[in-house]
C-alpha cells in the first residue's frame, strides 16, 4: 500500500504512545499505574457541565460559526482582560478543537516552505512536528538545567537567522514546570524588537497551573503585540480535555488566516462545548484554585519521592503537573537481564517492570531526562514511586 510521503515528515507523539502501551498492558491483567498522564484527574467542575447539558436541551446542535460564537469570542476577551490585562477584540479571537488545532493553524498560517522555526527545549512534543508538517525547519535551542530550562536572551540571539520565521515557547511550561517571569520575558522580548520579521507563538494552557506567582504574559509588550499568537484553552485550567477547545488570540490578520485554514479542515467547534466554555470562562476560577491547590501539594511530596531515589536530579517544577528529572546516571547499568543505554530504553524498562507509564525526555528534546507527571491521586502517586524506586535499585 503506498500512503503519502508526508507521514515521514512528523513521529507518533511518544506521549500518546505510552498511554497506548499502558492500555494494552491492562487489557493482559497488568495494574499499571499511569504516571504519563498529560491531563488532569479531576472530573469538570459541576457549573461547567450543567452549562454544557443546558446546552443540549436548548438544542445547540447546529453547525457553529467558523471562528466561534461571537458570545465565546467575546467572553475569550473578557477572560484575557480580567486575568491578564490585556485588551483583544472578538475580531483577534479564534476558536479550534483544542489548542494543538490553534497551534497547528498558527504555524500553517505563519510559515512556507524552508522557514526556520526556533523552538527551546524541552518543548511539548507536537511543536516539532507541526513546523515538519508545515515544510519549516525546527531550530532546537537546548537550555540548561542551571537556568531552569529556560532560554536566555544570548542563546535566542545568537541562534536568529535570515531564515527565521517563528519562535514557539510555553509558560508554564510543559515538560519542565519552568516559568518565565516578567523580567526574563522582558529580555526576550527586547532582542525580538531588533528582529520584526520573527513572529512569537506563546502557548499559555498551563496559565493558571502555577505555583510560584502570577501569570505573565509576553502579549504584555506593546511593541510586540502584533507579532504575539497568544494559544490558550480549557483542557488544563478548567478540567475539560475531553471537550477539546483551544483558541488564539492575535493581529485580526492572523485571526482571519487562522478561520480560513480551519475552514477547510474541522470548520466551527463543538457547539455544545462552545457553550460550556463561555459559562467557564465569564465564571470565578474557585473550582480551578482548588485543583492548583492540590497539584501544589502532590508537587512537595513527589520532590520527596525523587529526592529518595539515588542518581535522580530535578528542579523544582514552578507551574504545570510535571516533574523532569535527569536519569543519565543510569544509562549503561543493567539489572542483569536488560542494559539501559538511553532514557527510551529507561521508560520501557520502568513500564515493564515496575509497571508505572512515563515518557522519554528524548521526545521532549532532552535525552538525559523523563517526564513523570503527578495529575494522579496521591494514593497512586505513591505507590507509583514506590514501584519506581524499587526498580531503580535493580539497576547496578
Amino acid at each position: 500500500m503506498h500512503l503519502s510521503s508526508r507521514l515521514t515528515l512528523f513521529n507518533e507523539p511518544e506521549t500518546l504512545k505510552m498511554a497506548k502501551l499502558g492500555r494494552e498492558l491492562r487489557t493482559r491483567g497488568f495494574d499499571v499505574i499511569d504516571l504519563s498522564l498529560g491531563e488532569p484527574d479531576f472530573n469538570t467542575p459541576e457549573h461547567i457541565k450543567q452549562a454544557a447539558i443546558k446546552a443540549v436541551q436548548d438544542n445547540w446542535s447546529h453547525y457553529p460559526p467558523v471562528a466561534g460564537y461571537p458570545e465565546l469570542r467575546e467572553a475569550v476577551c473578557h477572560k484575557l482582560k480580567r486575568d491578564n490585562n490585556l485588551d483583544y477584540k472578538p475580531e483577534n479571537i479564534v476558536v479550534s478543537t483544542g489548542a494543538k488545532q490553534s497551534i497547528a493553524n498558527t504555524v500553517f498560517a505563519l510559515i512556507s516552505k524552508g522557514d526556520e522555526v526556533i523552538i527551546p527545549t524541552p518543548y511539548w512534543v507536537s511543536y516539532s512536528e507541526i513546523v515538519k508538517l508545515g515544510e519549516g525547519v525546527p531550530r532546537l535551542i537546548r537550555t540548561k538545567m542551571e537556568n531552569k530550562y529556560k532560554l536566555t536572551p544570548d542563546e535566542l540571539e545568537s541562534n536568529i537567522t535570515d531564515k527565521t520565521r517563528l519562535f514557539i515557547f510555553s509558560s508554564p511550561c510543559n515538560p519542565t514546570g519552568s516559568v518565565y517571569s516578567r523580567e526574563e520575558l522582558k529580555a526576550l522580548a527586547d532582542v525580538f524588537e531588533k528582529h520584526p520579521r520573527i513572529f512569537i507563538i506563546s502557548d499559555e494552557i498551563y496559565e493558571y497551573i502555577n505555583y510560584v506567582s502570577s501569570h505573565e504574559s509576553i502579549a504584555q509588550f506593546d511593541k510586540l503585540r502584533d507579532r504575539i499568537i497568544i494559544i490558550n484553552g480549557m483542557s488544563k485550567g478548567y478540567a475539560m480535555t475531553g471537550y477539546r477547545l483551544g483558541y488564539i488570540a492575535a493581529h485580526a490578520e492572523i485571526a482571519k488566516a487562522c478561520e480560513k485554514l480551519q475552514g477547510q479542515f474541522t470548520s466551527g467547534s463543538n457547539s455544545v462545548t462552545q457553550r460550556a466554555a463561555i459559562t467557564a470562562l465569564n465564571s470565578d476560577l474557585g473550582a480551578t484554585e482548588v485543583m492548583v491547590k492540590e497539584f501544589e501539594r502532590r508537587k512537595r511530596k513527589v520532590m520527596e519521592f525523587i529526592a529518595a531515589i539515588p542518581g535522580l536530579k530535578c528542579v523544582e517544577p514552578e507551574g504545570a503537573f510535571y516533574v523532569f528529572p535527569v536519569v543519565k546516571d543510569y544509562f549503561g547499568k543493567s539489572d542483569g537481564k536488560e542494559t539501559i543505554k538511553n532514557a527510551d530504553d529507561l521508560c520501557m524498562y520502568l513500564l515493564h517492570n515496575a509497571h508505572v507509564s512515563t515518557v522519554t525526555g528524548s521526545a521532549f528534546g532532552e535525552p538525559d531526562c523523563i517526564r513523570i507527571s503527578f495529575a494522579n491521586s496521591m494514593e497512586k502517586i505513591a505507590e507509583g514511586f514506590k514501584r519506581l524506586k524499587e526498580a531503580f535499585s535493580r539497576l547496578k
